[in-house]
């Protein structure tokens, strides 16, 4: 532990406030950090010692005893030894911000702050899952979703405690919610820091527990959550609620609400990114003299124009009538395939009228082909 006064390490003076306290470590931090002096064992040294000094100045408790009783009321902390080194890098990006060192990828979690002293341990993240219509899905929804978790204790406001004079500093850790342990080897002088067990890391204990949550701060229940969710999702996407999971105990920050997405299998339509597709099966003589017929689409019925001699598995497009792409990316089509229903069954008057078709020259498939055969030498001929 250094010996040199913490205040005049960071170059404040002893009214400083948490703003000039992390400005001015976030001064001497940028300008002794190892990755900027790489070899510099003094650079190291100035580095370590400003995070020693910032570190009991900026704990209300720490801070209190530091002013009434030095360097000697700092419970034997510092900063010696790999563990403690490691939470200097820790505080360091708190302060700079994740993505100074890589950030978290999109969808790849989140990381959750050090504890503060006094507060308890934070909640858990859940997941709930949401079954989405396409109608829902190709304009986007509010949905109010039901959760049981765990929600603040509003008797006690979350603390655990009775009232609030039912605090006490924990004896076991002196308020620090963590205890040291110090061992000399060959190598040097090396610090385990590990959690309170007898507060659980923070710090204080409860004499008389609140009588509705038992303590714990929080107890289980159902809560309404709403949630937007865009148009254009698909099966498998997510969402994030921050800070809508259950809530932490005495105090701890709360986890969050995962909504996984599921797309309900649709009576009318198979779905290809922002387009839809549609199966029409239509009779013989609808084929081959046309008709209209009435459809579904995502936002009702519409009606559509079979021209005479359309082919089995033709494409009709429905242009925009679709879905609305994600993040507006655009809106997709709706296709019409058609296909053609073939009887089985006949009676003997159907199969005579039939029969009566089957000789017929453009109910023959190979006088078509050479039709269009001809057609196409005769355009040759003009052009050539």
């Amino acid at each position: 532990m250094s010996k040199r006064d913490y205040y005049e390490i960071l170059g404040v003076d002893k009214n400083a406030n948490d703003a000039d306290l992390k400005k001015a470590y976030r001064k001497l931090a940028m300008k002794y950090h190892p990755d900027r002096n790489k070899g510099n064992t003094e650079a190291e040294r100035k580095f370590k010692e400003a995070s020693e000094a910032y570190d009991v100045l900026r704990d209300p408790q720490k801070r209190q005893r530091y002013d009434q009783f030095g360097h000697s009321g700092i419970n034997g902390g510092g900063f010696s030894g790999a563990t403690d080194f490691e939470d200097i890098f820790s505080r360091f990006s708190d302060i700079f911000g994740s993505d100074i060192f890589g950030g978290d990828p999109f969808g790849g979690g989140r990381s959750r702050s050090r504890r503060r002293r006094g507060t308890g341990r934070p909640g858990s993240d859940m997941k709930l899952r949401v079954e989405l219509t396409l109608e829902e899905i190709a304009e986007g929804v509010e949905k109010t979703l039901k959760v049981k978790k765990h929600i603040k204790c509003d008797s006690c406001n979350g603390t655990g405690a009775e009232t609030d004079s039912d605090f006490e500093t924990c004896p076991n850790c002196n308020g620090m919610g963590e205890v040291r342990q110090v061992s000399r080897t060959m190598f040097g002088q090396f610090v385990n820091v590990q959690p309170c067990h007898n507060c659980q890391g923070e710090g204080r204990i409860i004499r008389n527990k609140c009588s509705k949550c038992g303590g714990e701060g929080r107890y289980r229940s159902d809560e309404k959550i709403k949630v937007n969710i865009p148009s254009g999702v698909s099966n498998g996407n997510y969402i994030t609620l921050r800070r809508q999971g259950n809530a932490g105990i005495r105090g701890g920050e709360p986890g969050d609400l995962i909504v996984l997405i599921e797309e309900k299998e649709h009576k009318h339509f198979s779905r290809d990114g922002d387009d839809i597709y549609h199966n029409l099966l239509i009779s013989i003589p609808d084929a081959v003299l046309g008709t209209e017929v009435e459809v579904p689409t995502l936002k009702g019925k519409a009606k559509v124009r079979i021209e005479p001699g359309t082919q089995p598995g033709k494409l009709l497009r429905m242009k925009g009538r679709g879905i609305k792409g994600l993040n507006n990316s655009g809106v997709g089509d709706q296709y019409i395939k058609l296909n053609v229903y073939i009887p089985k069954d006949l009676t003997s008057e159907e199969r005579k009228h039939i029969e009566a078709l089957r000789g017929e020259e453009h109910f023959d498939p190979e006088s078509a082909k050479k039709r269009e055969k001809g057609f196409f030498s005769k355009i040759k001929d003009v052009f050539s």
